[in-house]
């Protein structure tokens, strides 16, 4: 995202602003991160690209108005929010999310949302008609999810009670054409919570493209079994009960089906998809190809991936990718099918790194596009008319991410220009898109780029959030390496860990200072990028303010450096990343200025995992631990994740066992503080209870805080405020 002198003098504007003073300025507070919000940078929200690849869209003002890509003017007004008044109502309905039909004269607005899970909700739909300007509602019959407009635009899918349904908008008849969906046992278009959470997505019927049919899953999750969490407070005398299906690792799963509705004929017809129910169908996706349905099958392990090529109307499979691992398959969105209806494209990790390949359709790899020992890490779309695939890439180094194309002979050509963090957002043409970019010590700085990467102009500098950062005591956050003989891939090679650190402003390097390392270092996940940090950003510039060094070290198994570095924590999560903040943090205690008594760790969800093992295995390191919502033992946790890392317990039971925090309780010398949320449907309260029974079995005293009703992000109302405050206080008492 991002003009020739434009360019040069926006990154010196934006760098040069940001200083890092040795004299006393105003101090961070935990009100101005968490109450006011006046520690966050600008972003923009909402752009979406027109069909014509020339304009997009923006919610200004309550309404949705159309802009030049290239001169950024507005253009006109696409929906007028104060016309939006639905019928008997005096106000108009709020504008936020929205979908649009091809020909971009209908809209679909939610309103009164509410939430499921951490992808789901469902709402009162209406549609707003810009050619009659008439707001009607998509149904009265309750609230609705996943609402999509049929390629045509005359017809509406969208589920209710785990059934489809399709209204006519034309005569405004509304047709049912699943009857068998049933809370807790049959779901049809939309997923189960494993799904939901494992494989990222929610919406799971699709049109075709010519709008006759509609693929659509079918999860039987009657044999998964169920969890409950009790909800308090809102006058209840006693909690009410949520009760919902939570296969933990090693238990049932849903049985998962793939159907095609006929528009015409009425008629449904179930897709081979294997007399195996054992298995995953993580995509669904309709190719270029007419009548033809491409199909991913994942087997239980994760480590076999199928891509089955279905005809819509008869069933029939046949296969037509096929990819085995030895240690799992990580599932994504980047398989595209190209116009022609005769290639499409795929990342994978086979030959050490993720990179992106190109095969006919019959299964046969015409090219590998992407080579080098880095790592793919998004892949944006293919543009036809130019034969160019636009990506992102760890290619400048790990730490960063850069933007890419790459021709269909595998010449590659840089796009973005700047070193850091650059994330595209590209117009439907990919004659332009919208470019993110920062770095450890910059907020986002957004712009407006062609397709070779030009600077037309700048959406948001954050000129003015730049200039609110000098009036704080700012510490530059720089990057290091840490090297021991402990950190080896398979095989013995040597490597060095990547790390961050922040020291405190007017550092001493004669003093002795305590350190607060931060952690996740679950597979896959980087903490050290050369990116905006975010609200962390502040909270850890106010630690520093305060005198203690604040540290992050990407163990094995993290992100960015290809499939060993991450795949080597197979079968055992926690060993060896735990082994390698443990020996960080030994080797960090050696510098001349760290008091390596009081060196402390905090980390949430896999990261409070981690954090609970390092006060425990890492007991005579680590002094003080502050874990959120950690899982405790990987037997707690859902099996598409973690059987994707641990296999199922029953074949792996020290994996799971001898190296879960619970088991090394006895060790903790230092001070715990313990905290989750008992509303939280992914980590759930059983972690955190089975650890504070060991806890008290082996007379351990600890630190305890629970959020009543919160989920695993422990959010809402005061609460963040609260929560960091409950953890500033705990780490400045026992690390200052």
């Amino acid at each position: 995202m991002k003009k020739g002198l434009l360019l040069v003098l926006g990154i010196f504007f934006v760098c040069s602003q940001i200083t890092w003073s040795q004299t006393t300025r105003k101090e961070i507070s935990l009100k101005d991160i968490w109450t006011t919000h006046s520690l966050f940078p600008k972003t923009v929200h909402g752009i979406v690209s027109l069909n014509n690849g020339k304009q997009y869209t923006e919610i200004k003002n309550g309404s949705i108005v159309v802009y030049d890509y290239r001169t950024g003017d507005s253009v006109t007004t696409l929906v007028n929010g104060k016309e939006l008044i639905p019928e008997g109502k005096k106000t108009p309905v709020h504008i936020g999310n929205f979908s649009v039909n091809k020909d971009e004269t209908e809209f679909i607005f939610p309103t009164q949302t509410e939430h499921i899970y951490r992808h789901s909700r469902i709402s009162y739909d209406y549609i707003w008609n810009t050619k009659t300007k008439k707001l009607t509602p998509l149904s009265d019959k309750g609230k609705q999810r996943l609402a999509d407009f049929s390629p045509n635009g005359t017809k509406v899918a969208f589920v209710r009670n785990n059934n489809i349904f399709i209204k006519n908008l034309k005569t405004g008849k509304e047709k049912q054409i699943t009857f068998d969906g049933k809370k807790n046992n049959i779901i049809n278009g939309t997923c189960d919570w494993v799904y939901e959470e494992e494989f990222s997505f929610t919406k799971a019927f699709f049109w075709s493209p010519d709008g006759r049919k509609i693929a659509f899953y079918h999860f039987d999750e009657s044999k998964v079994k169920q969890y409950t969490l009790p909800f308090y407070g809102n006058g209840r005398v006693y909690p009410e009960e949520y009760t919902y299906k939570y296969p933990v690792a090693g238990e049932n799963n849903s049985i998962v089906q793939i159907y095609t509705y006929d528009l015409t004929t009425g008629k449904t017809v179930k897709m081979d998809v294997g007399e195996n129910t054992d298995q995953y169908i993580p995509r669904v996706k309709w190719t270029t190809r007419p009548g033809k349905l491409a199909i991913e099958r994942l087997n239980r392990l994760q480590n076999h991936l199928e891509i089955l090529l279905a005809d819509a109307s008869t069933g029939k499979t046949k296969i037509i990718y096929s990819e085995t691992n030895k240690y799992y398959i990580d599932i994504t969105d980047d398989l595209t099918f190209f116009p022609d209806g005769e290639h499409f494209m795929i990342t994978s990790e086979k030959d050490g790194y993720n990179a992106i390949y190109l095969y006919d359709m019959d299964g046969k790899q015409v090219e590998k596009l992407t080579k080098g020992k880095w790592d793919v890490t998004k892949v944006y779309g293919y543009n036809p008319k130019r034969k160019l695939v636009y990506f992102q890439a760890a290619k400048t180094s790990p730490l960063d991410r850069d933007v890419l194309a790459v021709n269909l002979k595998g010449k590659i050509r840089q796009i973005s220009t700047r070193t850091g963090t650059n994330d595209g957002n590209f117009s439907k043409s990919f004659d332009y898109y919208i470019n993110t970019y920062s770095n450890a010590n910059t907020p986002p700085y957004i712009t407006v780029n062609n397709y070779h990467g030009k600077v037309i102009r700048v959406l948001e500098s954050n000129k003015a959030f730049v200039k609110k950062m000098q009036q704080y005591n700012l510490s530059k956050k720089e990057f290091f390496k840490l090297r021991s003989p402990e950190f080896k891939l398979p095989g013995g090679k040597q490597i060095d860990l990547n790390a961050w650190i922040i020291k405190p402003p007017n550092f001493d390097p004669l003093k002795k200072y305590p350190v607060l390392m931060y952690v996740y270092g679950g597979p896959g996940i980087q903490t050290v990028n050369n990116s905006w940090g975010r609200s962390n950003y502040f909270w850890f510039q106010m630690l520093a303010e305060k005198g203690i060094v604040v540290i992050s070290v990407d163990n094995r198994g993290t992100g960015a450096r290809g499939e060993l570095f991450k795949k080597m924590t197979y079968l055992q999560l926690g060993k060896y990343e735990i082994a390698d903040q443990i020996e960080a943090a030994g080797l960090i205690g050696k510098y001349s200025y760290v008091d390596s008594t009081r060196i402390g760790i905090f980390g949430w969800s896999y990261g409070g995992f981690m954090a609970s093992l390092a006060i425990t295995k890492g007991a005579d390191v680590f002094s003080t631990a502050v874990a959120v919502a950690p899982v405790t033992n990987w037997r707690y946790y859902d099996n598409i994740y973690t059987e994707r890392y641990m296999r199922t317990p029953k074949v792996n039971k020290e994996g799971y066992d001898d190296n879960s925090p619970i088991k090394y309780v006895d060790r903790i010398k230092g001070h715990y503080l313990l905290i989750f949320g008992s509303g939280d449907d992914n980590v759930h309260p059983e972690n955190s209870m089975n650890m504070i029974t060991a806890l008290i079995k082996a007379n351990k005293q600890f630190d305890l805080m629970v959020y009543p009703n919160k989920n695993h992000s422990i959010y809402g109302g005061n609460t963040r405020y609260h929560l960091f405050t409950k953890m500033t206080d705990f780490i400045l008492k026992y690390l200052k």
